[in-house]
């Protein structure tokens, strides 16, 4: 990374659409911020790789795209925009922290341009129409005011009267937040956010659920117990969550990655990239040392037709800040930053990790009851099936709740058990966490 780079990071672009017809497509670039220039560039940033640049004294205005819940087609579900000259660049960041990083420090470099627009569109130019405002030609004026110095992914500072001309007469940027642990409180009160990745895929049975997506990202809002979690996903939704159906976003916490299987074993991850068959097919396992961790890969380009499948230790340099590299002594700050730069480079390995390969899907687990404090339900709901067993004071039974998920139904016997008794039995039962 050169002296004046400001920022460095693969992120998403998507392409302009030329003519109404033209089919949008999504690609990684690697982008590049400095004090002048904002240039992406195709695998990695060298001059031949160069696919684009942009003079930052063109832009215009730089700032979040407000998606109201749409789709997001590619990966990356965080998009920004950057507008110059009669253009548009749209840019998908992997995380909520990214994109603000990335328009806070572009918006930094451009508050002196002469060009600053009044107002912008804070939604995507699609399919022949701006979604915000729904005008029909391309560079219709916008129509939400602009904020050079503001964050409309957090809140809109308050304007300044006899201060919203553009240029030097803007006021200065407010100063930079304070860094606080995860668990200190902001001087106003907030709270560092806690942002959760899904392992599985989570359809909320109750209007008060949140339904998840797996490899989704979430912030949790509240953790209401050992069991559930409120949270809100990237388009503002709120509700509840099951806390095992999570893992925390975090440095080193590998689990968040596809390219990750834990607990697998040399013969297992062979199996599994032979079942796959495809060039470039890897996974990052744990070794046989503890906290270690081996990137197994599969090529067919060995020789005379055949495939291979190379095993490569993850290996550590001594010292600290600790780095980690595979065959050649490319090094890196984390795992995560070392596969990415094998996505794009073999630097010693037999193929490219291309194509991240993972075990056999698990079954989500158990959720503690039905959902957050639901415990009860309508009988009615109720599907019995074949008897499980009996006893003293009753029968259980194979059965299905919406005619779809497995329960055991206990039914007591009439004059078996005290109404107070049983009561107290739930009572425990609702205390116990699903294994």
């Amino acid at each position: 990374m050169s002296a004046d780079t400001l920022l460095k990071e693969t992120l998403i672009k998507r392409s302009q659409q030329k003519r109404l017809t033209s089919p949008l497509n999504y690609k990684e670039r690697v982008f590049v911020l400095t004090k002048t220039k904002l240039t992406y560039y195709e695998f990695r940033a060298e001059r031949k790789f160069q696919k684009g640049s942009i003079d930052l004294q063109r832009v215009r205005c730089v700032e979040i795209v407000k998606t109201e819940g749409g789709v997001i087609p590619c990966q990356n579900k965080y998009p920004f925009q950057v507008v110059y000259d009669s253009s548009t660049l749209y840019v998908f960041a992997p995380s909520y922290e990214s994109r603000s990083v990335w328009v806070q420090n572009i918006k930094e470099e451009i508050k002196e341009n002469s060009v600053i627009v009044t107002k912008f569109h804070p939604q995507f130019w699609l399919e022949g129409v701006w979604l915000c405002c729904r005008q029909a030609e391309k560079l219709a004026p916008g129509c939400e005011e602009y904020n050079l110095f503001g964050d409309l992914s957090r809140k809109l500072l308050p304007p300044i009267p006899g201060e919203e001309g553009t240029g030097s007469s803007r006021r200065p940027p407010p100063p930079p937040p304070p860094v606080h642990g995860p668990d200190d409180d902001d001087d106003d009160g907030s709270v560092v956010e806690e942002v959760v990745i899904a392992l599985y895929d989570f359809n909320g049975p109750e209007p008060h659920d949140l339904t998840m997506t797996k490899g989704g990202e979430y912030v949790i809002l509240e953790k209401c117990d050992i069991n559930w979690y409120k949270a809100r996903n990237t388009y503002g939704e709120e509700g509840y969550i099951p806390s095992n159906y999570v893992t925390e976003k975090k440095l080193g916490n590998l689990e968040q990655y596809a390219w990750y299987s834990k607990h697998v074993n040399r013969n297992k991850a062979e199996e599994l990239l032979r079942r796959e068959d495809k060039e470039g097919g890897f996974m990052v396992r744990d070794s046989s040392k503890p906290g270690t961790f081996t990137v197994s890969l599969y090529t067919k380009s060995a020789g005379e037709g055949g495939v291979a499948i190379r095993h490569y230790h993850i290996k550590e340099t001594p010292g600290s800040p600790r780095q980690f590299y595979l065959a050649e002594k490319h090094l890196f700050t984390s795992i995560p930053d070392l596969i990415e730069y094998h996505n794009y480079n073999a630097a010693g390995l037999v193929a490219r990790l291309r194509y991240p390969v993972g075990k056999k899907e698990r079954s989500a687990p158990s959720t503690a009851g039905f959902s957050y404090e639901k415990w009860e339900i309508n009988p009615s709901e109720l599907t019995f099936m074949k008897e499980l067993g009996s006893g003293q004071f009753g029968v259980v039974r194979l059965g299905k709740w919406r005619a779809q998920h497995k329960v055991a139904i206990k039914a007591i016997r009439e004059g078996a058990m005290y109404e107070e008794d049983f009561i107290e039995e739930a009572k425990v039962m609702m205390r116990l966490s699903p294994s």
